[in-house]
């Protein structure tokens, strides 16, 4: 088993364990503030019903994303943060 699958497995259990579903779930990422990268993380969002707030560094080379979305399970999470780590250099709170 690779790091990021160990991830996902202890991120999963930790869920099952402390939350009921459906729940709002609150994501955290941050980002290197390039056009591309903020295309992906608001598209992967996208017609969610989500509310995202941003915040460029003091250098204004990386943007931190707080994400409030509505999620039916376990599963929803996962698949998010699974998608959000296509981003490169993307680290996740």
């Amino acid at each position: 088993m690779d790091n990021r699958d160990e991830f996902y497995a202890n991120l999963r259990q930790t869920l099952v364990e402390q939350t009921k579903f459906p729940t709002t779930y609150l994501y955290k990422f941050i980002i290197p503030n390039e056009e591309k990268n903020i295309k992906i993380i608001l598209k992967i969002f996208d017609f969610q019903g989500a509310v995202i707030t941003s915040k460029k560094s003091k250098t204004n080379k990386f943007k931190s994303y707080t994400i409030h979305v509505k999620v039916k399970n376990v599963d929803e999470i996962i698949q998010k943060y699974q998608e959000v780590s296509v981003i490169e250099g993307v680290i996740s709170l």
